[in-house]
């Protein structure tokens, strides 16, 4: 009698323990999901939103990995973007539309531009990004809407940011393929091409003017750490200064959104692999990159003014193979085929 007993016992102690094992499981199964999930996040201006469908295409085309999309458009956008979604072959991918309200903006934006499309509003989207996601995830990335993934965004997503750093951006000094572009049409990789040195307020941050800069138009970023450094905060303090006082312009080189990036970040950043941000290809109308090192490239930027979807632009046909057509017939491919945008 007593060995029954003593059987059925650990029979029931085994039960026990392999439902707490399952439960356990389970529990860490629902805790890690939130990282399972890769969550992207790009803007999409009407004027440039078959770019940015373009980019979600390559990403959503080239990985097995779960991809959440957080799409950020002004308010008479998000009808044309949901529409882009629902009746393209995008159907399928997860996605929300985050509706930006541009008012959290002003004081925070000079409104003058050599290039007047950088100072659209979700263009400056980017020092906002945590605090304007509520989500359960721990990070997240960013690309611009000019850009095009070859690679799996996976690997991106892995990126091991070092101790202390809010985001990993790709340094402009670690591509050398891009070095002769660079040359070629005077554009500047450093701290002088962005900041002006003249003003006290830049020189009291004792940054080497010579110092290598990098380009914030795609990034990992810890959404716990960049919180807890109130990156965003330190953000609005330099576009608000800059309002003030003219601590950059976006005539130097780049937009306006690159300066106080580089403000808040310097020395604080993981740099990404070179191959997962190569980028300038859309600052001459006619210096190209090799091919064989385009085709091992992950992701690809045309950042600058001749872009992929307009004419003059190199290596276009990189980018055309990701672009759907609108299916409201509103938006045209090109405009060697077009400008993004055509009346209504």
């Amino acid at each position: 009698m007593c060995l029954t007993v003593t059987l059925c016992g650990a029979s029931v102690n085994r039960l026990l323990v392999v439902l707490l094992l399952l439960l356990l499981c389970l529990l860490v199964l629902d805790v890690s999901r939130e990282d399972a999930v890769i969550p992207v996040l790009l803007c999409a201006s009407e004027e440039r939103l078959g770019a940015a469908m373009a980019t979600v295409n390559s990403i959503h085309s080239n990985t097995d990995a779960e991809v959440f999309f957080f799409i950020v458009t002004l308010h008479d956008a998000v009808g044309l973007t949901r529409q882009y979604i629902e009746k393209t072959k995008l159907k399928h991918i997860k996605y929300k539309i985050l509706e930006f309200n541009p008012m959290v903006l002003k004081g925070k934006v000079k409104p003058v531009s050599a290039r007047p499309e950088l100072l659209h509003p979700v263009t400056e989207l980017c020092a906002f990004l945590p605090p304007l996601l509520d989500i359960n995830h721990k990070r997240l990335i960013y690309v611009d809407d000019d850009v095009i993934v070859q690679g799996d965004i996976r690997d991106l997503f892995d990126v091991k940011l070092e101790p202390g750093h809010a985001a990993a951006f790709g340094s402009d000094c670690d591509l050398p393929y891009s070095h002769e572009i660079v040359r070629s049409v005077g554009m500047q990789t450093t701290y002088m091409g962005f900041l002006d040195y003249r003003k006290p307020e830049v020189r009291d941050l004792g940054i080497n003017p010579s110092q290598c800069s990098f380009n914030p138009g795609v990034f990992v970023a810890d959404v716990d750490e960049w919180k807890r450094q109130a990156v965003t905060k330190q953000l609005e303090h330099w576009m608000q200064e800059n309002v003030r006082s003219n601590l950059y312009s976006s005539a130097l080189v780049g937009g306006v959104a690159t300066p106080p990036m580089l403000m808040v970040f310097h020395d604080k950043y993981t740099r990404l692999e070179p191959l997962w941000h190569v980028r300038h290809l859309g600052f001459s109308p006619d210096t190209s990159y090799p091919e064989s090192y385009l085709q091992g490239a992950q992701l690809l930027h045309w950042n600058g003014p001749f872009k992929p979807w307009t004419t003059p632009s190199v290596h276009a046909e990189l980018w055309e193979r990701w672009f759907i057509p609108d299916p409201s017939g509103r938006l045209s491919p090109f405009c060697r085929l077009m400008n993004l945008l055509t009346p209504v």
